[in-house]
């Protein structure tokens, strides 16, 4: 079988899951600097649920043995989950999403094959890749509003609050932000002045991205370092978009990020999902600096004359609150604090799991398809 088939082949296998691999010119240069030949040929046919070792030794006709010296060592390369138990080891295959968008660059790995992926990922991105998120209603992450940014917190729900979200945590672990390492291994993008070691992952998955050399194990007091410096940067707490088992919380530019990307290059109506809080302005105290303006990464604050202006340049942040997202990125760094996050008057509850998630992420696609 030739190159050309095989991996055309695994192509095909890499479509049977909720995120595909729509034709492009960068599609094949992308999975041949991603896989080759022969670990594209041994994926092809490996489940995306969890599989014990012994059938999937069965079912590729190999030694066990044999079969798990490869499939750890593309563990290690994000292609693959790997989950040790006392009685076996469970592997399954990561879809092209997981693949492409986060695993390829977690670790920061500045190698031959990463720098040949980035700029081809970043093409492919605005290339179609992407576009399968255009039509949908619920977006992969969700704004999470920076910690004392919210006026009233007395009915701040669980979910929305980001010291309880840390707190359910029991295991916690930091990997590069990939958004960002494929801009800046990119010869043709700017570099990103953000911190980059800004990747939060918890539970099933921070475990397995530390013990595959993704990313590396902190502690809780570390992650919270973490989204303090995330603040101060500027960056929006893109938090996994449901209630329970949350597993990342991303810390996203306006630059690099791929959900924020889509919505002022591609134009997508949405970039991350919004919080339920949205800002409130105060022009009676607001001095017009305009720092809330080039902090926020949705566009959605500007600076205009005001009778109600008690500064000197009789100018005033206002804000447009159709693309308010509720982060609290302007507001934290605001120096006279007029502004702040308020409840809104409608309440989105996320997806209940990721199992949720997924399900209403299908029902938009074939929504769409169907229409």
């Amino acid at each position: 079988m030739s190159e050309k088939e095989i991996y055309g082949r695994f192509i095909d296998w890499m479509n049977q899951t909720w995120w595909g691999l729509p034709e492009a010119d960068e599609l094949m240069p992308l999975i041949m600097a991603r896989y080759t030949p022969e670990e594209a040929a041994l994926l092809t046919g490996i489940p995306f649920s969890g599989r014990n070792l012994e059938e999937l030794a069965e079912m590729k006709r190999m030694d066990p043995a044999d079969l798990d010296l490869k499939l750890h060592a593309l563990a290690k390369k994000g292609a693959v989950f790997r989950t040790v138990r006392p009685e076996t080891v469970r592997y399954s295959l990561n879809d092209s999403f997981f693949v492409f968008y986060r695993s390829a660059f977690w670790s920061g790995r500045t190698d031959e094959d990463s720098k040949a992926m980035a700029p081809l990922m970043n093409k492919y991105h605005l290339h179609g890749f992407m576009d399968q998120y255009a039509e949908v209603h619920t977006k992969g992450l969700r704004a999470l509003p920076i910690e004392k940014t919210i006026q009233d917190t007395r009915h701040i729900l669980p979910y929305e609050d980001v010291v309880k979200v840390l707190d359910a945590q029991e295991y916690f672990s930091v990997s590069t932000c990939p958004c960002k390492h494929r801009k800046n291994l990119d010869p043709d993008s700017p570099n990103c002045r953000h911190p980059t070691e800004v990747c939060l992952h918890f539970g099933r998955l921070g475990q397995y991205i530390d013990e595959h050399g993704l990313g590396r194990q902190i502690t809780r007091e570390e992650a919270r370092d973490i989204l303090a410096q995330a603040a101060e940067s500027g960056l929006v707490h893109g938090v996994s978009n449901w209630q329970h088992g949350v597993d990342t919380i991303c810390n996203c530019c306006k630059c690099c990020c791929l959900f924020l990307e889509a919505f002022h290059v591609l134009r997508h109506s949405k970039s991350l999902d919004a919080s339920n809080y949205r800002v409130r302005t105060n022009p009676e105290t607001c001095e017009g600096c305009g720092l809330c303006v080039k902090r926020c990464p949705m566009e959605a604050l500007r600076l205009e004359d005001s009778p109600e202006a008690r500064n000197k340049k009789g100018e005033v942040a206002v804000l447009d609150p159709l693309l308010c997202i509720g982060c609290g990125v302007c507001a934290y760094k605001c120096p006279t604090n007029s502004l702040m996050l308020e409840r809104r008057e409608v309440i989105v509850d996320p997806p209940r799991d990721g199992r949720d998630y997924i399900n209403r992420f299908m029902a938009d696609r074939q929504g769409k398809s169907q229409s």
